[in-house]
């Protein structure tokens, strides 16, 4: 209800869930949730979050842009960080705690800002490249502080985790540091290996719940695992696990299949954020959290255009950068809790975190539109903007292109059945380059034997489309029967490539209305080309000539409006 109402007013869903959890919550009147089974609930949301953050962590796509995106963001961590604690010193907090606390204000969400890009069209442009590669630095960054905070914090003057016995700092993090390395060792020389066998062998059964299930069980499993057997968060776990598919080409499947629950969990740990939250903290302490908003809003992105501008990029991507890392959300949420878990810092300070969270989030659509009105003013004050950019002769920005160069204005295949198939021969008799995206585990790796580009995964799934390059393809042919799955194809194809032609097959009048409606250029109903070229046979075979019979076929065709 509230993720409604939150859509009805265009604001972010993720302010109505944190609003969900402020109802059920201690702090307001009424019904009070059950606190243990929430936070449970969200302990699996976080380990499907890192997950699927390791999921689709590319060092491909970071390397493509770390020129800017390593330095970038390691200094503008390092100035958030820095004003977050001097600002909280002065309120009396302890150097160790305003560290933690303005580590909380340095890190980005990944929810928002994806979405964000995503929603204006930038996330394959130059600009939505760097500000992912980015948020890959941060997600490194909050990844290493949750590893070792626990470690660190009797220095940070919080307590020790566990059983409450103190011992030296360098021990304490030294057996850290060497659990999480073993920890790794084993991820990487047997995980690597035995994973990908184990979901090749479920994908080639066939069955989507059992590849499903399988992900979901290796991705919990070994968050579970880590925690047990080394003593590592199960999210450090879920991350490891997520990196290691990501390695194979399951992964596209993989992340859309896991999606809906990895959503779903997320939802119930934004809720359990909002339970804890206290609303009187925006009427004590109103003072405090606009400060720390404008940390959050205007000091954290004026670091980031600053040193954008300082690596000579253009304004429009320090303006783009800006806007994506004003706001904070789930990564601050699981610092901060880890750290009043520790008592490095207090629930008061939780409070101030989550407020300013809610209103970044809230904020952050509108201060992105500002981004086109102030990259416009600055052209036409070009001395201006010469002086900001400092452009060098030639300058090379560094990033990838978005698809390789074999896979442009080619055919995508939708299905290699007994329909594509046929269509795929005859593609490849005439040399023509196609790529197929198939479900069939079986059928993939036979193509690939072939040397066809080949996806596994359905491709109606978020996701899975874009690794078939369908932005740049020239036409699809849609072989699937499933109408509802080839309408869900269909939209997004044309929603991100337009001048694509569709073709699509069809067992039903009421569904060639539906294509047509969706543009589809040529829809192919079965039973009718079935029939048509039994008449024509039947016609030649009756004495009639092949002109005859084709000018007679020619005749139904247009009496049916094909």
């Amino acid at each position: 209800m509230f993720g409604l109402i939150a859509a009805r007013f265009k604001l972010p869903l993720l302010i109505g869930y944190l609003g969900a959890g402020m109802i059920i919550g201690p702090a307001t009147p009424g019904f009070v949730a059950d606190k243990d089974v929430a936070f449970q609930l969200a302990e699996i949301g976080v380990s499907l979050l890192m997950f699927g953050v390791g999921l689709h962590f590319s060092i491909r796509d970071l390397l493509a842009v770390k020129n800017i995106a390593i330095p970038g963001a390691i200094v503008q961590i390092v100035a958030a960080t820095a004003m977050g604690a001097i600002l909280v010193h002065f309120w009396g907090v302890s150097w160790g705690a305003g560290i933690v606390f303005g580590l909380c204000l340095s890190v980005a969400s990944t929810v928002v800002l994806l979405r964000a890009l995503d929603e204006r069209g930038l996330l394959e442009t130059a600009n939505g490249k760097i500000a992912v590669g980015w948020l890959i630095v941060e997600d490194i960054v909050t990844v290493v502080a949750l590893v070792t905070l626990p470690a660190l914090a009797v220095a940070l003057g919080g307590k020790t985790p566990g059983d409450g016995t103190t011992e030296n700092i360098w021990v304490s993090l030294g057996s850290t540091v060497g659990k999480i390395t073993l920890f790794a060792v084993i991820m990487f020389i047997v995980g690597k290996r035995a994973i990908p066998k184990i979901l090749r062998g479920v994908a080639r059964t066939g069955s989507r719940e059992l590849f499903t299930l399988g992900v979901v069980g290796i991705a919990l499993g070994i968050a579970f695992g880590a925690q047990a057997l080394f003593g590592v968060s199960p999210a450090l776990g879920a991350f490891f696990a997520g990196i290691i598919i990501a390695e194979t080409d399951l992964s596209y499947q993989a992340g859309a299949e896991t999606l809906p629950l990895q959503e779903m969990f997320t939802v119930l740990f934004f809720v359990s954020v909002g339970m804890l939250f206290k609303p009187m903290v925006l009427v004590e302490q109103p003072l405090e959290i606009l400060i720390v908003l404008m940390i959050v809003m205007i000091g954290k992105s004026l670091a980031a255009a600053f040193i954008v501008l300082l690596f000579r990029y253009p304004l429009a991507i320090a303006l783009t950068i800006s806007a994506s890392l004003a706001q904070i959300g789930e990564f601050s949420f699981i610092l901060v809790g880890l750290a009043v878990d520790l008592e490095i810092l207090s629930e008061q300070a939780r409070s101030i975190i989550v407020a300013v969270a809610i209103l970044s989030i809230t904020l952050n659509p509108f201060f992105f539109n500002t981004v086109a009105p102030i990259d416009r003013w600055f052209k036409r004050h070009p001395k201006l903007l010469q002086f900001l950019e400092r452009p060098r002769k030639g300058r090379d920005t560094g990033i990838a292109p978005p698809t390789p160069p074999e896979l442009r204005d080619h055919v995508v295949m939708i299905g290699y059945g007994r329909v594509g198939a046929v269509v795929g021969e005859a593609l490849e008799s005439n040399r023509i380059r196609y790529c197929v995206v198939e479900i069939d585990r079986n059928v993939v790796e036979d193509l690939r034997k072939r040397g066809i580009h080949a996806v596994f995964g359905d491709a109606a799934r978020p996701g899975i489309l874009a690794h078939a390059n369908i932005r740049l393809a020239s036409i699809m042919v849609v072989a699937t029967p499933d109408s509802s799955q080839a309408q869900e194809i269909i939209n997004y194809a044309k929603k991100v490539n337009p001048d694509i032609v569709i073709c699509a097959r069809t067992h039903s009048d009421d569904d060639e209305m539906v294509y047509d409606d969706l543009g589809v250029q040529h829809v192919v109903m079965g039973e009718r080309e079935l029939g048509l070229q039994m008449a024509f046979y039947s016609l030649t075979a009756s004495g009639r000539t092949v002109k005859d019979a084709e000018r007679t076929v020619a005749r139904i065709r247009e009496d049916s409006g094909v």
